[in-house]
């Protein structure tokens, strides 16, 4: 990474009314440290929580909280094309309310709708706030605008909770733009394309305590999804349930829980992705009613009917226009055979191809053993490698396709 890839770079900095305000002092500095220009913006209720006079000194520019005073007219639309980057932190609540509805009370919320430049946003919130499904639609609201999400961090929190909500901390955020800036500027070959990439388990109800899953970590896929990122793509991650995640700044995280909910989830967003690649372990089956209370033990045995889940890699492939294609197969007997079966049922490009029985390979290990095999039926075994190595394989011939 270079050292300067902040030198001159312009970042407008809005600053929401949360207990978190007090970091911008600590963002700013680092920025200026950084070699960036700052502007700051504040809404009127940040100046509860920090002073405009503290920000003001440590950016060297004068902070605006108000459209206008008695002297002057803060120009929004000029602020808004002034920068290279706008970034809200800490995003309150409120204030991502307000930008996924567009709702404009305040100077930066003005701003913000008037930025031509790329959005980061760093929300800061209690964790019922954050889980709360306003919030979640709202933040899914700008992420579909084409905005970054800063991710939230784990801790203890200004109620006292320990839990999902605290802002990034300014030194997190400081090395997310300087990833934005390294991937915009860098010559990649996947530059421009926008990737699908499904990873983890899904789980499947069986009432309101129990559920199907499988031992999938989800470490494969979200490997891939941070080479694909740094090839220069644009990527998509659909994520079940699991403790892995990732904050490459250019990966989106979409979160699931069942395979209908991947489904719906990957389908939207197929027809503007250029490649997809399925490494999600997606249950074939789940139970055909869900019961809504939890179910007593009683009977000496318990019989659940199963149905049939979605196939997704079947609709894509059924429904593929101008994507490349990339799916998994795991097996434990006649890995190769059933490989190349999904790879023409599935009207795949590329299968990769991995067996429980080699050791070192399979869920949970951070190693990965696999074989390629292209549309053609052809086959590129690659040596037991850490799955980051292999993520780095598969996404080089990824490349390869694109230009075959």
């Amino acid at each position: 990474m270079a050292d300067n890839i902040l030198q001159g770079r312009k970042i407008l900095l809005g600053v929401s009314g949360s207990i978190a305000a007090y970091k911008a002092a600590t963002l700013v500095r680092l920025l200026v440290k950084a070699g960036a220009q700052v502007k700051v913006i504040m809404t009127p209720a940040a100046e509860a929580f920090i002073t405009p006079l503290t920000l003001a000194t440590l950016s060297k520019n004068e902070v605006m909280v108000q459209i206008s005073n008695h002297n002057s007219w803060n120009n929004h639309v000029e602020l808004g094309r002034w920068a290279d980057v706008m970034l809200i932190a800490p995003a309150s609540a409120n204030t991502i309310a307000k930008m996924a509805n567009g709702l404009c009370d305040n100077l930066l919320l003005a701003a913000y709708l008037s930025a031509t430049c790329p959005v980061m946003f760093a929300p800061a919130m209690d964790e019922d706030m954050w889980h709360h499904p306003a919030t979640r639609s709202n933040v899914d609201k700008l992420l579909s605008y084409g905005h970054q999400q800063i991710p939230v961090a784990t801790g203890e929190l200004a109620s006292g909770l320990f839990g999902e909500g605290r802002m990034a901390e300014p030194e997190d955020i400081v090395k997310w733009l300087e990833q934005h800036f390294i991937a915009a500027t860098a010559n990649k070959p996947l530059s421009g394309k926008t990737a699908i990439v499904t990873a983890g388990p899904t789980i499947e109800h069986i009432d309101p305590v129990r559920y199907i899953t499988n031992h999938s970590s989800g470490k494969m896929g979200i490997a891939i999804a941070n080479a694909l990122a740094d090839a220069g793509a644009a990527v998509k991650l659909v994520l079940g349930p699991t403790n892995q995640s990732t904050t490459h700044p250019g990966v989106t995280t979409f979160a699931v829980q069942t395979a209908q909910e991947m489904f719906d989830q990957v389908t939207s967003l197929y027809p503007q992705a250029n490649l997809v690649v399925a490494a999600a372990a997606v249950a074939d089956y789940r139970p055909a009613n869900i019961a809504d209370k939890k179910i007593k033990k009683g009977q000496a045995q318990l019989h659940i009917d199963l149905e049939k889940t979605p196939d997704i890699l079947r609709y894509l492939g059924e429904h593929k226009a101008h994507q490349l294609l990339i799916g998994f197969s795991l097996e434990t007997d006649n890995e190769k055979e059933y490989a190349l079966k999904k790879l023409k049922d599935k009207n795949l490009d590329m299968i990769v191809m991995n067996s429980l029985a080699d050791a070192g390979a399979g869920f949970n290990y951070d190693t990965n053993k696999v074989t390629l095999f292209s549309k053609n039926g052809d086959g590129r075994s690659l040596p037991l490698k850490s799955k980051l190595e292999v993520a780095r394989d598969i996404v080089s011939a990824i490349i390869d396709l694109q230009h075959a």
